[in-house]
This record gives C-alpha cells, structure tokens and sequence, in this order.
C-alpha cells in the first residue's frame, strides 16, 4: 500500500508524561483520537525509529514522533449492467470492441460508468483478484475516446500470459496492435518510423510530450493508406499506426509531432480545429462534429495462453470514423484523384 510522507512532531517539555495518542491528536487536530490510536496499533507511529505500539505510552521531552497515514484503498468496482460489444468469448477471455468515451478502469473522476464496471456484471466473482482490485482482469488500455478492440483476461493464468506478450509489444512474440487514424495533411513518404522518446509535458503534467532528454522510448510504425484531396495537396489522410511500445497517448503525440495531428485530438491538435471549416459539406459538418481523436484500435492478435493458439481479431472503425472517411473520399473524387 502506498503511504503518505511521514509526519513528523517533537514533544516539547510541557507535554512531558502525556498519553502518546492525546498528545499527538492534540498536534494533528485533523485527526480524531480514535483514528490516531488505530494508527498506533497498526505500526504507523514511530518515536526514535521504532514503533510504538501503547497508545497510553507517557511521552517525553524532545522525542520526535513520526505518523504515517496509508493511502486510502481504492474501492472495488461495483457490478454495474453496461451494454458490450463482444466480439470473442471463452473460459479464459474475452475480446471487446470499446466504444469512444468508455473509460476502461476506474479513476479520479471516473469511478463509474467504466468497462471494468461492465466486465464485473459480464463475468461475475470470477474476475476477483486478477490484476488487482481496481482493474480486475485489465491487461492494457485505451484511452477514453479511442474506439476499438480490447482483451480482457478471465484467469491468473491467462493474465499472465498476455501481460506478458503486451509487455514485449510483439518484438519477440505474436502481439499484434493495429490502429486507424484519421489525420490533418499527410505525410510525404508511404512508410515511415516515428522514434521519439515521451515524457510528461513540464508545462501541463496532464497531456505527454517528446522529450528533450530522458523521457521513455516510443516507436510508432506508420503507413498511409490513403490521401484525401488534390493530388500533392491532401487535406487529411487515414494512417495505419503499428505501436512498438505502447506509452500514454503515444500515437496522438507522435503524429502530431510530425505535424499531422489527428482530427478530433482537442489535446494535441487543437491548433487545427480551424482546418474544418475550409473543408466542402459534408466533410466540414461531420469533422467539427467529431467529439473526440478519430483513431480505432482495428486490429488485435496475440496467442491464446491457454491454448496456444494466434488470435487474430479485426473490426472495421465506427459510424463517426466511417462517415468521415467517406466524406473524405469524396473530395478526392471530385478533384479527380
């Protein structure tokens, strides 16, 4: 359990002799009495380096006390009836092709309402335990408005087992992670590598960005498969993205450090949210009605470990993606392209 920086009180002379538990919830008046006895009991309270385990012990002149308060325990989940798209199911896992705007786990602020929430009314007390209490049966993520396929372990074992494949982003083993995205311009080359290390942004530690120094390695392989306008001036493109490590928001800083943000991105691309307004209906329309990064986690494969056998799962992106995309293509179609 994580804890919290000791507290640390040295007794003056007046309170020579005083009950170590009054004498610290005098102190510490934002803790009650009872609360400091428990943490007394508990092995939280250290005077000289050692703990003190009598509440009642008289304290002394000059002794430094320190008090450790435990973090709080993160809730269990609670069970909760939300609609899934299952794309495979069996005794050991299953696969999900997450909607944009469903957290997976919860968090500060998103305590409910997620997938985990879901996946316990799915699975029931079978899910108990496995990767922790807070995000049983999780073995990675997407980020909230990123729509696409996710696998979710049933079992220790097979829990381990992916962990351990997403864990080596498919260098050595079969994992596989596809993603669409629906890009502003595009880049010059069909293939290329983006080979920038990520870290937290020193001016906002909330969004990710390429580090100056340190920082950890990211590699995104990408592919363009298609240019959407004029030739030689295309106004978005839709780009395949392998991940090669799998960090926080690794493919939207990338692209938009290669200055093709994806469309949608109002953290890493906000300084093209004026773009759409340059496109032809029904492209401008359905682009500034995109709520959230259009990018779809298509395709999934790994090995079953429970029975070794290659998964390989692929779904198409949804109605927003799509109708974009389409919307897209006809600009292309009509400058000739």
């Amino acid at each position: 359990m994580a804890e919290r920086e000791a507290t640390v009180v040295e007794v003056a002379a007046k309170h020579a002799g005083k009950r170590l538990d009054a004498f610290l919830a005098a102190a510490l008046p934002g803790l009650s009495r009872s609360r400091i006895k428990a943490l007394i009991l508990a092995g939280e309270v250290a005077i000289g380096g050692a703990a003190a385990a009598e509440p009642k012990r008289p304290v002394q002149p000059g002794e430094r006390i320190a008090l450790r308060i435990p973090e709080a325990a993160a809730p269990a989940p609670k069970a909760e009836t939300i609609p899934l798209d299952i794309v495979y199911e069996d005794d050991e896992l299953l696969v999900i092709d997450k909607p944009a705007g469903l957290v997976v786990h919860p968090a500060a602020g998103n305590q409910t309402g997620t997938l985990v929430n879901a996946i316990i009314a799915h699975c029931g007390a079978s899910l108990s335990g496995i990767g922790g209490v807070a995000r049983p049966g999780i073995v990675h993520r997407l980020d909230k408005d990123t729509s696409g396929l996710l696998v979710v372990a049933k079992t220790d074992r097979t829990h381990r087992g992916l962990s351990a494949q997403f864990a080596d982003h498919g260098r050595s083993g079969p994992l596989q992670r596809g993603y669409l995205a629906i890009a502003w311009g595009a880049p010059d080359r069909h293939e290329g590598t983006i080979d920038a290390a990520l870290g937290r942004d020193p001016r906002n530690r909330e969004k990710m960005a390429i580090a100056k120094s340190g920082g950890r390695e990211a590699v995104t392989h990408i592919t363009v498969e298609e240019r959407f306008g004029p030739r030689g001036r295309p106004v978005a493109s839709l780009i395949e993205c392998r991940l090669e490590t799998g960090r926080t928001h690794q493919i939207r800083v990338h692209l938009a450090a290669i200055g093709h943000p994806i469309l949608g991105d109002r953290i890493y691309g906000a300084g093209f949210a004026t773009k759409a307004a340059l496109l032809p209906e029904p492209a401008r329309g359905l682009a500034e009605g995109m709520r959230r990064q259009a990018l779809h986690a298509y395709l999934l494969g790994f090995e079953h470990p429970a029975t070794g056998k290659l998964m390989r799962f692929e779904r198409p992106p949804p109605a927003d993606m799509a109708n974009l995309i389409k919307a897209l293509r006809a600009i292309s179609a009509a400058a000739g392209v």
